[in-house]
């Protein structure tokens, strides 16, 4: 098994850490990785959500793209003897606006080697919102707009499903991101319902499996408080892995230390 870390972010991430891509790098080298993907949140749409501190805090302005560009592949040359480091983006499935993504793939595709393919808003009470901000906004927002856990749960993969057929046009490695993240606030808001859950990702099965379309294996969850569980499911790894579709580890990094988190949890359930 390739010791490899699929989803990992930068000091240009705007809600994780300053510190240099090399020390995220050297950790990975230290904890004997042999690939490490960078795949930092690129630019959206201008007003995509309607709070505009938090705005500012979702993605790089479009004049920083360049720059992350050129640093990467700076990085990538200075370890090229140590690890392979693989330019990559985390994209975000913009519901009504793919042609911003199709855009930016069509300027910058040629550069990126990995891109992890996520989920992270939907439409709520009057605009987009996260899923994943906090628990509170969560429940305002989303929860009291769409009225109950199960509605949103059909929602969020519809939204999925729709993510997986946009990212199966792309040429490049790519991944579905932390299909679970719905439930990043799951100790905070009403249980769901696990039979709909596994429905849900059991009809993920195939629309992956004829896309190309890989599943980023995210521990992220694990070291969240409201979780404490990974973003995809040991079941759900196990029906994917003998299905041969590609999974990966992610650390979902956004510190140095986070990388290689929980990595003995995602061995022991690919063997």
């Amino acid at each position: 098994m390739m010791k490899w870390d699929g989803h990992t972010h930068t000091q240009f991430c705007y809600h994780g850490n300053d510190a240099p891509l090399e020390k995220y790098v050297e950790q990975a080298i230290a904890l004997g990785f042999t690939r490490y993907s960078v795949t930092e949140h690129p630019p959206i749409p201008v007003g995509w959500v309607n709070n505009e501190s938090l705005f500012q805090e979702l993605a790089m302005p479009e004049q920083e793209l360049e720059q992350y560009f050129a640093y990467v592949q700076q990085v990538k040359l200075k370890y090229q003897d140590q690890i392979e480091v693989t330019i990559g983006l985390e994209l975000d499935y913009l519901h009504g606006r793919t042609d911003y993504t199709d855009e930016l793939i069509s300027k910058w595709g040629h550069l990126l080697e990995d891109v992890v393919y996520s989920v992270h808003y939907l439409p709520g009470r009057d605009g987009m919102y996260c899923v994943d901000f906090t628990a509170e906004d969560f429940t305002k927002n989303l929860l009291q707009y769409y009225g109950s856990m199960d509605t949103l749960i059909d929602i969020y993969f519809d939204h999925v499903e729709l993510a997986i057929e946009h990212a199966s046009r792309l040429s490049m490695r790519k991944r579905i991101g932390h299909l679970n993240l719905i439930t990043k606030f799951a100790h905070k808001l009403p249980p769901v319902s696990e039979p709909l859950m596994r429905e849900r990702l059991e009809q993920l099965l195939p629309l992956l499996l004829e896309s190309g379309v890989g599943v980023d294996i995210n521990v992220a969850g694990l070291r969240v408080a409201t979780c404490e569980q990974a973003y995809v499911p040991s079941w759900f790894i196990t029906k994917a892995t003998e299905l041969g579709i590609e999974c990966v580890y992610g650390s979902d990094a956004h510190k140095p230390e986070q990388v290689g988190l929980f990595w003995d949890w995602y061995e022991q359930n690919m063997s």
